[in-house]
């Protein structure tokens, strides 16, 4: 019997053994044995159940140990704490440290990107809703907001002033004004002691370089001759000449005319610079860093008008005196009735 008893103890003794061993394996894979293949990105969005993306997880043919992942999520408490986010795995991850990190939401940012044409708060809204947590109506509240923009320094006429186009790096969670935080610190990083020097020798203050660089966006998009067309605008203003700039016409009629007519520049807006002598009130899009650089490093002639190109390249032709500028005109447009009847 002594004997029996003695066995079974030395068995059971042996069970034991082998179970904490195992135990201790798994302690060890789950905790520090990278599981994943390779690096990859996944949200978890509000109202996910937290099953769904275990099994997106599990599904994805990234994970090396299922079993592990499924161990470490459920011993973490990951699947009943679950954080909305933006998250990375990278192949060095271990199943505990993917579990802890979207139990403690530990993200990765996302890339913001503004770029392009933003000619509206609408278009402004779109292109934050379309890449954050935020949606657009959302954004188009915030910055419709009198109270919301003026803890910013801004308001609704001078938004596009405060706003610098660049990629971002910022979490996808991130709250609106978390957000324009981060626009505000990159406004202030922009407006270097050098820049604002520069805007001071055009006789003008950082708000008035980005009203003045969104017309010049708004004229061209052909980069190298942006300074030449500030440049025509500057002498305007200190000439004390009406700046006469379509684009600030297009801006007043929502930029839906595919063609300014005469009639249409008799607009009574404060924006139509061809009624109202000066800058408009505010910028008539978010004017990017390569149009304020124009503005600041506008260049030095004695040019008053300019006109497209009669070849239809993207540039323009500039002119000192009306009379040239009558005659450039002339050329464009007969360009421009020669191609319409080739078609």
């Amino acid at each position: 019997m002594k004997k029996a008893l003695k066995w079974t103890a030395v068995a059971l003794g042996a069970v034991l053994l082998v179970a904490a061993g195992v135990f201790a394996a798994r302690q060890y894979i789950d905790r520090k044995v990278p599981n994943f293949t390779e690096r990859f990105e996944f949200f978890v969005r509000p109202g996910m159940e937290p099953e769904l993306v275990q099994e997106y997880l599990l599904s994805s043919g990234k994970v090396r140990r299922p079993g592990s992942l499924r161990r470490a999520l459920k011993a973490q408490g990951a699947l009943e704490e679950m954080q909305v986010g933006h998250y990375t795995v990278d192949p060095s991850a271990s199943s505990v440290y993917l579990a802890r990190m979207l139990r403690h939401g530990w993200q990765t940012p996302v890339r913001l990107t503004l770029s392009g044409s933003i000619r509206s708060k609408g278009a402004l809204a779109r292109k934050i809703g379309s890449q954050m947590l935020a949606d657009s109506a959302a954004v188009a509240a915030f910055i419709q907001s009198p109270d919301s923009l003026a803890r910013f320094g801004t308001d609704t006429v001078r938004l596009f002033c405060r706003i610098i186009p660049d990629t971002y790096q910022v979490y996808w969670t991130a709250s609106l004004s978390e957000l324009f935080v981060i626009f505000k610190k990159a406004y202030e990083a922009f407006w270097t002691p050098e820049r604002i020097r520069k805007a001071e020798a055009q006789g003008l203050t950082p708000e008035e370089v980005s009203i003045l660089a969104s017309i010049v966006d708004g004229e061209s998009r052909y980069e190298p001759e942006q300074p030449t067309i500030a440049g025509v605008y500057l002498n305007r203003l200190r000439r004390g000449m009406l700046l006469q700039a379509d684009p600030t016409v297009a801006y007043c009629f929502g930029y839906s005319l595919s063609r300014i007519l005469s009639r249409h520049l008799e607009v009574d807006s404060p924006y139509n610079t061809y009624l109202y002598p000066g800058l408009p009130p505010g910028p008539i899009s978010c004017p990017p860093k390569n149009c304020l650089e124009a503005v600041l490093n506008a260049e030095r002639h004695d040019f008053l008008f300019f006109c497209a190109d009669p070849s239809f390249n993207g540039s323009h032709r500039f002119a000192a005196s009306y009379s040239d500028h009558l005659a450039n005109a002339r050329a464009f447009q007969r360009a421009l009735t020669a191609r319409q009847q080739a078609k």
